[in-house]
């Protein structure tokens, strides 16, 4: 059972949006990753988060994770290589900006960019760590490099298991590449991206990413089922506000891209577009999320009766139909006002 933190706790973290910080890497590219040691909001919903950024012919070396997790590809295009369980053959995926995989227990992957890529190619993770090693943060099991499992035994059980000569065995596990990643070597082939494994492994969510133009406005809204809203400003920048329990202000800030934020469970946020405009890439803590806004067509107040409203605000009929008169035809995304 997850031990949901007091609401008098939850009021008193930091929510503002943060940076990750690099955890290894080298020539081929980094690994980063979000601490809840700086953003306590992870450990408090159990969300990891992560981002993998591969230069040039960089190869992430296979590797599994304790938690289960959501793949996005921010950037770039390239290749990832998922092993399922007990699979006799791995799938070789193309992937291109906009493409997210749900990445399950016991999926060992390897991701690698193109000698000839135009840019980085960039990988947001997201997952739950409720039965991680440590919550908040992503465990990653390396099978092989500086910190890889298979390094890791003896050469008598190396020999053994893979029924090597006990000289080829001691060579395996004192080849120690980068911890991570590696750069791939001029020449050397790698596998062929197949279109086909795609199929039921990948959806694309550019067309839907949530995106709001020059000085737009995000309706504010809630999760109603007791969900934890985990969201990364993918490019752009905007203000941010999030109204908790008792009509208090919890945080109120500038996010901009690179950034995460979780917004606590029933907390209200709303966002702000800057003058370049705002696109994020959000997860919702649970399988089949439901939202309340509190503006819009499809505003809460539309829905209560004009008699309650009114005693509920303390003002006149008039005003009352001036208030649900308004956002008629707008969802949740507003235009900025008409000079």
């Amino acid at each position: 059972m997850v031990q949901r933190p007091a609401a008098a706790e939850v009021m008193s973290m930091d929510l503002s949006p943060k940076k990750p910080s690099k955890a290894y890497g080298g020539d081929g590219g980094a690994y980063y990753d979000w601490s809840p040691a700086d953003l306590p909001m992870l450990g408090a919903a159990s969300i990891g988060a992560a981002k993998l950024s591969l230069a040039a012919d960089g190869l992430a070396l296979p590797s599994y994770s304790d938690s289960a997790k959501v793949a996005y590809v921010l950037q770039g295009k390239g290749t990832c290589g998922v092993v399922l369980p007990e699979a006799t053959k791995e799938k070789v995926i193309p992937v291109k900006e906009g493409d997210a995989l749900a990445l399950p227990f016991g999926v060992v992957t390897w991701w690698h960019n193109a000698h000839a890529a135009a840019g980085d190619l960039v990988v947001l993770f997201l997952g739950d760590t409720s039965k991680g090693h440590k919550s908040g943060q992503f465990t990653n099991f390396q099978l092989t490099g500086s910190t890889g499992i298979f390094t890791g035994f003896s050469t008598e059980f190396v020999g053994r298991a893979w029924d090597l000569p006990q000289d080829a065995a001691a060579k395996l596990v004192s080849t120690r590449p980068g911890s991570g990643i590696v750069k791939v070597r001029d020449g050397h082939k790698m596998p062929e991206p197949c279109e086909k494994d795609r199929e039921g492994m990948v959806l694309n969510c550019l067309e839907a990413a949530a995106s709001i133009d020059a000085h737009s406005m995000c309706s504010p809204g809630f999760s109603c089922d007791s969900a934890y809203q985990v969201t990364y400003i993918v490019r752009g920048s905007g203000r941010v506000q999030v109204v908790g329990i008792d009509g208090t202000r919890v945080l109120e800030t500038r996010a901009e891209g690179g950034c995460l934020f979780i917004v606590p469970r029933f907390f209200v946020v709303s966002k702000i577009a800057d003058e370049t405009g705002m696109e994020w890439f959000s997860i919702i803590t649970t399988p089949n999320p439901i939202f309340s806004h509190l503006a819009g067509r499809t505003s809460v107040w539309k829905a209560i009766s004009p008699e309650v409203l009114e005693t509920s605000f303390s003002t006149s009929p008039e005003m009352e139909k001036l208030f649900r008169s308004k956002r008629l035809d707008s969802e949740i995304f507003f235009a900025p006002p008409t000079k």
